[in-house]
């Protein structure tokens, strides 16, 4: 059965009056009507207050909330209480609690630290989620249900997860000969002759385990969604969605947005993002993060609130609701940057954008108690209305005038980034990157190449979707490929006949090195993509430092001064492809750093280093060029960013920002008028931006098929 999505963009918050200091329910629902507030989200994150003790339900403080914003208007989607269990049960189960792979098992006082799978988990889970959503299916407010909250924090290691894991090698391998040979268990003398002789994750050293383990967890976490949906969707209404908030960006450590997206109706994410000058553009900063970058957000910039957008789009690929961004500030007792006048509004439209069918903050009220009391909400601490309220009221207006045609736009993208759990896990087990400025190794270190391709497309202009390994890469001009390491010969035939076809494709270092078992090719890299490439390479070498990159063939004379190479280097040798670029080093400078090739009727690109970021706008900007895509907002001023989306009628609306604290005056490409105005700008004439300003335009011409 289909369940409908959003069909404007909602506007609102998370709203826990259970947490407030003293009753202000009336007061706080005057404020949101007077924020143009459209939806609260309530009741996911107290099961103490759903089932005070084993077995006895109390409803009276939610029904109050409830009602009174059905009385006033406002929709409301209300989540399974479940990722933050009450004592009474771990006191009765302490079994419960979640084992990680050092065997230590997490103690109480926090939150998502059960185990998902375990059976008394599950038995009272499934009462609350029963009482709950019972309680609520028939009430006209509650427009959709959210099951468990950012799922996948941990990788749970108790007993029958260990259970549960060999059971499934079992179904992947079928024998236990094929998961000596996947893995290449005669090293160290692993070889197992009895599925009960696999050992526990804890010491494990074998990358095709670890990745097996992963991928394993990831399942879990989507079983678990799957489950709960399955539960909610027997009580609610045909016309309630059920969804589930990811982490956004690269999301939790076994949270797969490709498959979690599969079992909802849709998808949703909490979208946080560094503010201050860590929002501005121009930005010449190499680090992919900030100091105004709370530790969780791992990476800041203009790029990263986009980014964010299109891994949200990707879960589903359709639009997706953003259920927690920021209010005023994020983080904890040290992480306190609240955003310049006008960022807010444009990391709220840059979202709606890229696909965001609501903009919900977290949250409605700042705490007063707890560890997130000082993660800011829409009104502070004094529960008074600010500076942040009434910019983010009047993002609420807009979405209220302007959310019926937002909500049907599909936005464009001419590149595609293929996005790889496997990849990502696998070189997490084994990081090929140092952590900058030292010598252990970097688990993020396929996110860091991930973000240094994304932002380098964006920083040419380019607009991007994230697609899995398995979507349909074929309708991207353009498709880049970052640390590919874990793929199939069947993967790595598809993209080379993408670009036999007319695809330009961009394939990073790491690609095609190993198998779907993270098993490394008995053959010269890139593997199976040698051809298709025309180069290859027997050696590569971490880099100590940055080594500057010299042009060569037709790049000779374009590329940036400042261009280097980082963290990694290739040594790349072109067998029919041309070399754009070397390394400027007596030892490395004999291999190439970056090569490009005819293929069919599209090309390959092969880069063998991290790029600066200058490197990495330069060559993504050949790679667009080379494909003839039109960025018909190339020549703006550099602070401004323009973003589009198609219509329902097929028509072309273009949302353009201003990240900077400079008004500055913009020329039309194309014939425009303004959404909110109505004024007409003609294609060549200049308009202003005002400091961090925005406008929502509509193109005039043909009608987009």
């Amino acid at each position: 059965m289909s369940r409908p999505r959003p069909d404007a963009v909602l506007f609102g918050a998370a709203y826990y009056h259970e947490y407030q200091p003293y009753d202000r329910l009336d007061a706080d629902v005057a404020l949101m009507q007077q924020a143009s507030v459209s939806v609260v989200r309530v009741g996911e994150s107290t099961w103490s207050r759903w089932e005070p003790e084993d077995g006895r339900f109390e409803f009276a403080w939610i029904d109050r909330v409830v009602d009174k914003m059905a009385a006033a208007g406002i929709k409301v989607i209300l989540g399974t209480p479940t990722y933050a269990v009450p004592p009474w049960l771990w006191r009765a189960y302490p079994e419960i609690m979640s084992r990680r792979v050092d065997g230590g098992q997490i103690p109480y006082g926090g939150r998502q630290n059960v185990d998902i799978g375990h059976a008394a988990f599950r038995f009272h889970a499934e009462r609350v989620i029963r009482a709950a959503v019972g309680r609520f299916a028939s009430h006209p407010a509650v427009i959709g249900f959210q099951v468990d909250n950012e799922a996948g924090l941990e990788l749970s290691t108790n007993g029958e997860v260990l259970r549960g894991f060999v059971a499934a090698l079992r179904r992947r391998y079928g024998t236990l000969d094929e998961l000596n040979r996947a893995w290449g268990l005669t090293y160290w003398s692993h070889e197992i002759r009895s599925w009960d002789e696999l050992w526990p994750p804890d010491g494990n050293t074998t990358p095709g385990y670890d990745l097996a383990w992963r991928r394993y967890q990831a399942e879990r976490t989507t079983e678990y969604l799957a489950w709960q949906a399955a539960i909610v969707r027997e009580l609610a209404r045909d016309d309630q969605f059920v969804t589930h908030c990811l982490v956004s960006g690269h999301g939790r450590p076994a949270a797969d947005r490709f498959q979690i997206g599969a079992v909802l109706d849709v998808p949703a994410e909490n979208v946080y993002y560094a503010t201050q000058d860590a929002l501005q553009l121009p930005e010449t900063r190499e680090e992919i993060s900030s100091p105004y970058a709370p530790p969780f957000t791992h990476e800041s910039g203009v790029w990263s609130v986009f980014m964010k957008g299109d891994m949200a789009y990707a879960s589903s690929g359709g639009r997706f609701l953003v259920t927690e961004t920021n209010a005023l500030s994020i983080g904890l007792s040290a992480d306190n940057f609240p955003a310049y006048d006008g960022q807010w509004r444009l990391a709220a439209h840059a979202l709606v954008a890229r696909g965001a069918s609501s903009i919900c903050y977290w949250h409605f009220a700042s705490c007063h108690t707890g560890h997130e009391s000082y993660w800011g909400g829409m009104v502070s601490h004094d529960l008074e209305p600010g500076r942040c309220f009434a910019e983010l009221a009047t993002i609420g207006a807009e979405l209220a005038a302007h959310g019926e045609l937002l909500a049907g736009c599909v936005p464009d993208a001419e590149v595609g980034l293929l996005y790889s759990y496997d990849s990502a896990y696998a070189l997490a087990f084994q990081p090929p990157l140092r952590v900058d400025g030292a010598t252990a190794a970097d688990p993020r270190s396929y996110e860091r190449i991930v973000d240094t391709w994304y932002r380098g497309f964006f920083d040419a202009g380019a607009q991007i979707g994230i697609v899995a390994p398995d979507g349909d890469f074929d309708r991207f001009p353009v498709l880049v490929v970052p640390a590919l390491y874990v793929a199939s010969d069947e993967l790595l035939a598809r993209l080379a006949a993408y670009a036999a076809a007319g695809g330009h494709l961009l394939v990073t270092m790491r690609s095609g090195y190993a198998d779907e078992h993270s098993t490394i090719r008995p053959v010269r890299a890139p593997g199976p993509l040698r051809e298709a490439v025309g180069a290859s390479y027997q050696e590569m070498t971490n880099l100590v430092t940055p080594v500057r990159l010299v042009a060569a063939g037709s790049a000779v004379g374009s590329l940036p001064a400042d261009a280097s190479a980082t963290a990694w280097a290739d040594g790349l040798v072109a067998e029919g492809a041309e070399v754009l670029a070397r390394y400027d080093h007596p030892h490395l400078g004999r291999f190439a750093a970056v090569t490009t090739r005819r293929v069919g009727s599209g090309s390959v690109t092969y880069v063998g280093t991290v790029p600066s970021r200058s490197a990495a706008s330069y060559v993504a900007g050949r790679v667009l060029d080379a494909a003839a895509l039109k960025r018909p907002w190339r020549d703006a001023p550099a602070s401004v960013r323009a973003s589009s989306a198609r219509t329902a009628d097929g028509e072309r609306l273009w949302t353009v920002g201003n990240w900077s604290f400079e008004q500055v005056h913009v020329d039309a490409p194309v014939d425009v008028d303004d959404v909110a105005s109505g004024e007409r700008i003609a294609a060549g004439s200049a308009f202003a931006l005002p400091a961090f300003g925005l406008r929502l335009l509509r193109e005039h011409g043909e009608v987009v098929p």
